[in-house]
């Protein structure tokens, strides 16, 4: 694989993963009391729970999304 190829490739996840990840925190913001009961009759959670469960997967996934996407490609791209 080549350099240029890599770097396109972290490129084009990092795109993904941001679009995604964007898409979803809109989603919560607008849909946040009908996801948090649907999540809470579906797990058996407290709704107030799912509120902080939801926030700490968007963080986490946003940690993930620029440890092993972007970090990346700006690494190859300063190489």
């Amino acid at each position: 694989m080549t350099q240029e190829t890599l770097t396109s490739f972290f490129g084009w996840m990092a795109v993904l993963n941001i679009a995604f990840l964007s898409i979803s925190m809109l989603l919560i913001m607008a849909l946040k009391d009908w996801a948090a009961n649907l999540h809470s009759r579906l797990f058996r959670v407290e709704s107030a729970d799912v509120h902080q469960l939801m926030y700490e997967w968007l963080g986490y996934y946003k940690a993930a999304t620029f440890l092993l996407s972007v970090v990346p490609y700006f690494a190859l791209r300063l190489i």
